[in-house]
């Protein structure tokens, strides 16, 4: 099989993974040591309704990748870390229903594979069917491992649940600001950082005032992002 027909059996796998397994709807509290019903850093439940687009996205990539340019350099670029974010997706929800900690663990390689994939797009060819659903996976990702791990961090203990989201807001912008900068003719990445914030702000409007202030900041910082290096 060459690479264009693996990425494709992986991302269809990864596609299909919420049909074949329990749905992930989230971290069970009783898992961690401290007991926290809500954690700010986690965004509104209708976010995560991207992962609809996601899944549908990156099928589209792979099938036009196998029939159209199976042997094409720009193509192939991204194919070994997004076949590898694939992968890691496809077995990811029951490891994390199993352990929140390895549900971290194994969540940060599949965020990392899926920006190194973003990476090494060619913005400039195909860009709606090659670049734009590698951006939007690699930006809920950067979001989804930022707000597991701040889920992590509060629930045993190391920080409370204030302190880890306003922690987690500032990784997601250390990581999410120099990518977009990095690739300013695809939005896609940053614009799915920015829905994620939008969620933050959502979730914490009626009792997480200031999580919820501090993440529209973030998500002012990421539009910013997104429209200066245009204008530049």
């Amino acid at each position: 099989m060459n690479k264009a027909a693996i990425l494709f059996a992986a991302v269809l796998a990864f596609a299909i993974s919420p049909l074949i397994v329990d749905p992930f709807t989230g971290y069970d509290p009783s898992a961690f040591p401290v007991l926290i019903e809500r954690h700010p850093i986690q965004p509104a439940g209708w976010a995560f309704s991207i992962w609809g687009l996601i899944y549908v996205w990156l099928v589209a990539h792979g099938l036009f990748g196998i029939l159209k340019r199976p042997e094409d350099a720009a193509w192939d670029a991204p194919r070994l870390p997004l076949t590898l974010a694939a992968l890691i997706g496809a077995v990811w929800m029951p490891i994390a229903a199993m352990s929140p900690s390895w549900g971290t663990a194994t969540i940060w390689p599949m965020a990392i594979a899926a920006i190194v994939a973003f990476l090494r797009c060619d913005t400039s060819r195909d860009p709606w069917l090659l670049a734009a659903p590698v951006a939007v996976l690699a930006g809920w990702l950067t979001a989804a491992a930022s707000v597991s791990t701040g889920i992590l961090l509060a629930g045993q203990g190391a920080m409370s649940p204030f302190a880890a989201a306003i922690a987690m807001l500032g990784l997601v912008l250390v990581i999410a600001v120099p990518v977009q900068r990095s690739r300013p003719r695809m939005p896609a990445y940053g614009l799915t950082v920015l829905w994620a914030l939008v969620g933050v702000i959502a979730a914490n409007l009626a009792d997480a005032r200031t999580v919820a202030i501090l993440a529209a900041l973030g998500a002012a910082i990421m539009a910013a992002a997104l429209v200066w290096p245009r204008r530049a």
